[in-house]
C-alpha cells in the first residue's frame, strides 16, 4: 500500500427538514387545529482515530463527503427523521485542520479518539409551536438550517518517541534494521527510503519505544532540493532526535561536519520548536575506520560538531554500540513519559470544541 501523510478533502453535514404548516381535518372534527411537525435534523460528521490505518489513501481519490439530509416535518404530530451522521476513520496521528483560515479542528492522538467536524443543521419547526390564544390557526414554520460545510486538510504525523535525522545514506535505515524488527529497504544509493517507516525497539521485558526513520535530508532543502522537508512533520511528536551521522564517506572531498551543520540549518529554517528539541550525534559507520585512528577521529569530528547533549559511537550495520545506546535512549524516553504523566490532561472533549 502506498504511504499518503497528506490529503485535502471537503465535507458537507446534512440539512435539517423544513418544518411544515398543516392542519387536522377529520370528519366531525370541525376544529382539529394546527398539526405540522418539525424537521429533522442533519447527519453530523464525526473523525475517529483507528490505530488499524497508517496511512490517509482512503481520503486520496475520494475527496467529498456529504452526511444525510433530514426529512421534512408532516401532518398529524409527525416529525421528520434525522440524517444518519458519517464516521470517518484516520489514522492515529491525523491533524485535521481548516483549509481557509488555518485553524486546527482535531488533532486524533490516540485510538479511539473522536471529534466533530462539521455540525448538521437544525430542523425547522412545524406550526404547532407558533398557536396561542390569539393566534389560533398560525401558518407559519421555519426552514431547516443548513449543515456545516468545510474544506479541510488533513495531515498525518506519526507517533515516535525518536525520530532519526541524517544525510541520505548516513545510515539511519541500516540502524532502524538492526535495534528493532523493521525492515526499511536499505541499498548503496540516495534516498531508498521515500516514506517514513516505524520500528519498536524492545530492550527488556515490557520496555519498548517507537523509533522513526524518515527520508534523509540535504542541503537546500528548505528550497525543494532533494524531498525537501515534506517528512519533517512526523519528528513533531518525538521526544528525542537522534542526529546520525557518516562519519566516513565514499567521498574523500565530502566533509561530514559541513553536511552535518547543513542538517541544523535546515532544520531551524522548517520549523524552531523542533530545532529546539533535545538532540543526540550518533557517529555510524566506525567500523570503516581503523582501530587506532578512530578515537581521534571522533574526537575531532565532535569538536568540530559544536555543543551537543550526548553523544555515542555506533557502526549499525554489526551492531557495534547500538546495544548502549537503545538503553540510554530507553532510559529517556522513561523519564520523559513519568514526566508528561504529571502534567494534568485537559478535560474538554473534542467535540465541546468544535459545537461552540
Amino acid at each position: 500500500m502506498k504511504f499518503f501523510d497528506e490529503a485535502r478533502i471537503e465535507v458537507l453535514a446534512g440539512d435539517g427538514g423544513s418544518g411544515v404548516a398543516s392542519f387536522r381535518r377529520e370528519k366531525f372534527i370541525p376544529k382539529g387545529g394546527p398539526d405540522g411537525g418539525d424537521g429533522g435534523r442533519g447527519g453530523s460528521i464525526y473523525a475517529l482515530a483507528d490505530r488499524n490505518l497508517n496511512t490517509l489513501i482512503d481520503f486520496r481519490y475520494t475527496r467529498i463527503f456529504r452526511a444525510q439530509r433530514g426529512e421534512n416535518g408532516r401532518g398529524s404530530d409527525c416529525y421528520g427523521k434525522g440524517g444518519e451522521d458519517m464516521l470517518l476513520r484516520m489514522p492515529v496521528g491525523t491533524v485535521i485542520s481548516d483549509k481557509a483560515s488555518g485553524e486546527i479542528i482535531a488533532d486524533l492522538a490516540h485510538d479511539g479518539a473522536r471529534a466533530l467536524i462539521a455540525k448538521g443543521g437544525q430542523g425547522g419547526l412545524g406550526n404547532l409551536h407558533f398557536k396561542s390564544s390569539t393566534n389560533r390557526a398560525p401558518r407559519q414554520f421555519t426552514p431547516g438550517e443548513e449543515g456545516q460545510r468545510r474544506e479541510l486538510r488533513l495531515e498525518l504525523k506519526v507517533l515516535a518517541d525518536v525520530g532519526l535525522l541524517g544525510m541520505p545514506n548516513a545510515g539511519k535505515s541500516t540502524f532502524i534494521r538492526s535495534v528493532s524488527a523493521a525492515r526499511p529497504k536499505v541499498a548503496d544509493y540516495p534516498f531508498t527510503t521515500l516514506h517514513p517507516n516505524l520500528g519498536v525497539v524492545r530492550v527488556d521485558h515490557n520496555r519498548s519505544f517507537v523509533i522513526a526513520d524518515i527520508p534523509g535530508l540535504i542541503e537546500g532543502a528548505a528550497e525543494g532540493a532533494g524531498l525537501g522537508h515534506q517528512f519533517l512533520r512526523h519528528l513533531a511528536r518525538t521526544n528525542l532526535l537522534l542526529h546520525i551521522v557518516d562519519i566516513a564517506p565514499f567521498d574523500p572531498a565530502v566533509d561530514p561536519v559541513h553536511d552535518a551543520h547543513a542538517i541544523l540549518d535546515e532544520l531551524r529554517k522548517y520549523d524552531a520548536a523542533l530545532y529546539d528539541k533535545p538532540r543526540w550525534l550518533v557517529v555510524n559507520k566506525i567500523d570503516l575506520i581503523s582501530e587506532d585512528e578512530r578515537a581521534q577521529r571522533v574526537k575531532t569530528f565532535v569538536k568540530r560538531y559544536g555543543k551537543v547533549d550526548r553523544h555515542f559511537t555506533i557502526s549499525a550495520i554489526d551492531g557495534e554500540g547500538c546495544r548502549d545506546l537503545t538503553y540510554a535512549i530507553m532510559a529517556h524516553v522513561e523519564a520523559q513519559r513519568a514526566l508528561a504523566e504529571t502534567i494534568p490532561a485537559a478535560t474538554a472533549e473534542p467535540d465541546e470544541k468544535t459545537d461552540s
